[in-house]
């Protein structure tokens, strides 16, 4: 049923097992823009689709957050002059076309879901309620949380924290540009140097951005690991979930 549309290039998940059971996946909106400069690209939505298929198949649980970079961003609009939780709440509105998008991308290829938000808007989607969602889970749904927290002055990594600690994640898994966390953008920096592994603290300490202040104090209050991987590679989930591919492991100090 969830046959990929091209063979993963770095990871071999023919006999592959999984480091996590129930796992939070944090999306950008970014990611979804592909190759271009705003919007979703479609290819893009059904790859990712398909890695969450594949991850299913090995037996996950997979829970969803997904930003709304890629449609509007409610720091960059309140800079230039607008009120700041006016903005932010037009970015929530942002987050739930591209969970529309990722829904419509897994349903295609056979996968059932859900989509929850913060706030109501019931003709397009369930509000989200924890047993509900945690529940959706448990009968093998992908839940897609949209809206962030609901609230202004929070971002979408800490909205992820948060879920990934009300579902009982034993993961937080967040994709980026690079196969994994460095000291330095790697992109701009010729030796930056590559972690395999972090602590909670190291992260706060150093100032890395991988996510922001909030989310890592929620994620280490929690002990829940974030592991940092390559969105944008072709069987880069699927090789984070099972250790086969690249990424960085943040836990426990």
């Amino acid at each position: 049923m969830h046959e990929a549309s091209d063979t993963p290039t770095n990871v071999d998940t023919g006999a592959a097992e999984l480091r996590y059971k129930r796992v939070l996946f944090k999306i950008s909106g970014e990611a979804l823009m592909g190759d271009g400069a705003f919007g979703i690209d479609q290819s893009v939505a059904a790859r990712i689709a398909e890695e969450i298929a594949e991850a299913k198949d090995l037996g996950a649980e997979l829970c969803v957050v997904v930003g709304g970079g890629n449609i509007f961003r409610g720091v960059s609009q309140a800079a230039s002059g607008m009120e700041r939780a006016s903005a932010d709440y037009m970015g929530m509105l942002a987050t739930v076309m591209n969970a529309l998008a990722l829904q419509n991308a897994m349903e295609n290829i056979g996968l059932f879901t859900r989509v929850m938000s913060a706030f109501e808007m019931t003709q397009v989607c369930e509000p989200y309620v924890r047993r509900r969602a945690i529940r959706h889970m448990e009968k093998g749904r992908v839940v897609i949380f949209a809206a962030g927290t609901g609230i202004p002055f929070f971002t979408t990594d800490t909205a992820a924290a948060l879920r990934a600690a009300e579902m009982g994640c034993d993961a937080l898994f967040k994709g980026t540009q690079v196969d994994g966390v460095y000291d330095a953008d790697p992109k701009k920096v010729k030796n930056a140097k590559r972690f395999d592994r972090l602590t909670f603290h190291e992260v706060m300490v150093r100032d890395l951005k991988v996510m922001d202040q909030a989310a890592i104090a929620l994620t280490r209050e929690n002990d829940i690991p974030i592991v940092v991987f390559p969105i944008s590679d072709r069987g880069g989930f699927v090789g984070a979930l099972t250790g086969a591919g690249p990424h960085t492991t943040i836990g426990s100090d």
